[in-house]
């Protein structure tokens, strides 16, 4: 699955620079999670970083984007340029 930023975040920016492919960003009032680019860290660490460094623990799974790990893995490859 994909990761998803609910609306408790505080806007703290410690989760932007923390994702490796990018896939966080400023949205209009909170920021926000692309889920075509979010791997939850698969090819890049053991978890999430988002989820690691978030202080108010507001970034869960996104039930609308369910993924394996191999799902993730090949996403991965994809944004990574090794596929």
């Amino acid at each position: 699955m994909a990761l998803i930023i609910t609306d408790e975040c505080i806007n703290c920016d410690v989760c932007e620079p923390e994702c490796p492919n990018s896939a966080i960003s400023q949205g209009e009032e909170i920021y926000v999670i692309d889920p075509n680019l979010c791997t939850e860290c698969v090819g890049h660490y053991d978890e999430p970083q988002c989820q690691q460094v978030c202080p108010v623990d507001c970034i869960p799974l996104d039930p609308d984007h369910k993924e394996t790990k191999e799902e993730l893995q090949a996403k991965y490859l994809i944004i990574s340029g090794q596929a």
